[in-house]
């Protein structure tokens, strides 16, 4: 496991310096949200807010223990770990940012969980060609139920760039074949988990076509607050993982 994130703190205001780390990293961590307004602010100064199910007007989903029946699509409401996921993988176009912001930490546990899925594309190029075959096979997946979208864990896009798309919980069903190589693509997400204890006021930016995020268990009254959006076109923010890192045999 790998415990480390390059790149440091950056102050919520510092808008250049956002998007230069997004632009390079497909992650910023991020300083100085004491509230929602502030998660707001700096997902607007970068992007356009995209409404989620769950959230309110303004775009800003509150999450928070409701009770531990809560799961499926409504986990986050709960105190239960959540596996490595992207946000909204059941519809055809999903968000490519998530903005997040830490108002109360928890008594115990919370930790996020994060991992870059450009470093698992290529461990899997490497170690296990076979399986990244698999899991780039069109129409493998279907994401979100009866209703969702039916895709692949990786899809190459926009001149070859290459988005991933995951979930792991009761809402998803693999072919036979990606779930013969589920138990592998899951030993490499774990090689590359970063784990990150946000204090109140801390938080971060992620791309959401790039990266895998989660979180530990826990207890107490823990508060986050959420964000969907899509980069700001003029920004020239762009997201997935980058040509350069794909495999040439897939």
């Amino acid at each position: 496991m790998d415990n480390r994130v390059d790149g440091g703190w950056i102050t919520a205001d510092d808008e250049s310096a956002v998007v230069g780390a997004l632009s390079c990293r497909g992650l910023v961590l991020v300083e100085g949200l004491a509230d929602s307004a502030d998660l707001l602010r700096l997902a607007r100064s970068v992007a356009t807010v995209v409404p989620h199910r769950d959230s309110a007007s303004d775009g800003v989903t509150t999450l928070v223990d409701l009770g531990s029946d809560q799961n499926g699509a409504f986990a986050g409401f709960s105190s239960c770990a959540l596996a490595p996921h992207t946000d909204r993988s059941g519809v055809a176009n999903p968000p490519a940012l998530l903005v997040l912001g830490c108002s109360q930490p928890a008594t115990s546990g919370g930790q996020c969980v994060l991992i870059d899925g450009q470093a698992v594309y290529d461990t899997l190029a490497e170690t296990a060609p076979d399986a990244l075959t698999a899991l780039c096979a069109r129409r493998s997946v279907l994401f979100g139920g009866a209703s969702g979208h039916l895709g692949a864990v990786f899809t190459e896009y926009d001149g070859g760039r290459v988005t991933i798309r995951l979930r792991q919980d009761d809402l998803v069903q693999f072919s036979p074949e990606v779930s013969r190589w589920l138990p592998t693509l899951r030993a490499v997400i774990d090689q590359h988990v970063t784990e990150l204890d946000l204090s109140a006021g801390q938080g971060y930016v992620l791309d959401n076509h790039r990266w895998l995020h989660g979180r530990r268990a826990f207890t107490g009254h823990r508060v986050v607050h959420r964000v969907n959006a899509n980069p700001l076109p003029h920004l020239g923010i762009r997201t997935g993982i980058p040509t350069s890192a794909r495999s040439s045999a897939v």
